[in-house]
């Protein structure tokens, strides 16, 4: 019985955390006429005094000293900041400036640009399923360079950025506020340093635009910080399969505002791109379900070797 709570506490943390994510592209636009970076650097500033915050509560500090004794995890952690920035700052850009269904296409193609590493980069091997899928997926980045105009550069930079940050979390094996708080950390003397100098400049929304204003603004690190939350919680609680069929609900709702909200263009052309993509996508959560399904029927049908009886002294 506690099991099955704790498993529907997992979905519900979940389905909080994909479902923020989703809906984030209705908050973006409350910031302007804040550009993307000046939201970029509040997002940083205000991220690292919600996790400090955090990790008061649970009073975890003992990880920052280890940090700082292992200068390549240091490094790693500079480099994943690095490409979340980027990451963030496209986002929150592409949002505001009418690409939300493209950014939404970024997030989708995100898994297949990960098994796309895993092989350029780890090595690894595609089952025919996966090939079939990537296949899927590099159609439909023609067919949607073709329907654009141009390359859908917002969707590839989003997922390989994405990819690319989850490839180097898997190698620093940290928890996930302790890596953002490392990350915003890192981030912060620069971020700080943009926002004093716009506002030396006079150039500054935070200071020009009235209170509540500077309050969305200050509301990005909760933003930032509650899904983050939410999903560390989802991740201790569920299988890792069920994350993997979650993940897929931010980009359906971005998707989702993007047509319906946001009135974007959807020409035939793009609606095929959008289906190859999803074709693909199905394809792959059907071979990942089919597989741990057969990995768990051998598990199951291995015979149990019972422990060899202990010897009695001489």
């Amino acid at each position: 019985m506690k099991a099955q709570n704790e498993q529907r506490a997992g979905l519900l943390y979940g389905f909080g955390a994909y479902g923020m994510w989703g809906l984030v592209p209705l908050f973006w636009p409350l910031l302007m006429p804040a550009g993307a970076v000046e939201i970029l650097a509040h997002r940083m500033t205000w991220s690292l005094a919600v996790v400090g915050l955090a990790l008061l509560a649970v009073r975890r500090w003992g990880w920052i000293r280890e940090l700082l004794r292992q200068p390549r995890k240091l490094g790693l952690t500079a480099l994943a900041a690095s490409v979340i920035s980027v990451n963030w700052g496209l986002y929150i850009w592409s949002v505001n400036n009418g690409h939300v269904v493209e950014s939404s296409l970024g997030y989708f193609i995100n898994p297949l640009v990960s098994i796309a590493m895993g092989v350029l980069i780890l090595g690894e091997r595609l089952r025919r399923a996966q090939w079939v899928a990537v296949g899927l997926s590099f159609v439909a980045v023609l067919v949607l360079a073709v329907g654009y105009g141009r390359p859908p550069w917002i969707s590839l930079v989003l997922a390989c950025t994405f990819a690319t940050y989850g490839l180097i979390k898997k190698k620093l094996n940290m928890g996930g506020l302790e890596s953002l708080a490392a990350e915003t950390a890192m981030l912060f003397l620069p971020a700080l340093g943009y926002l004093l100098w716009l506002g030396a400049q006079g150039r500054s929304s935070f200071t020009s635009e009235g209170v509540g204003h500077a309050l969305l603004l200050a509301a990005t690190g909760l933003v930032t910080a509650i899904p983050l939350v939410f999903f560390g919680a989802a991740a201790i609680r569920v299988p890792l399969s069920t994350l993997g069929l979650l993940q897929y609900m931010a980009p359906v709702f971005q998707f989702g505002l993007g047509v319906l909200y946001f009135h974007e263009a959807m020409p035939p052309e793009r609606w095929a791109g959008f289906s190859l993509v999803w074709a693909a996508l199905a394809l792959l959560t059907w071979d990942a379900l089919r597989t741990a399904r057969r990995s768990r029927a051998r598990v199951e049908a291995a015979p149990v070797v019972a422990p060899a009886p202990a010897r009695e002294p001489a």
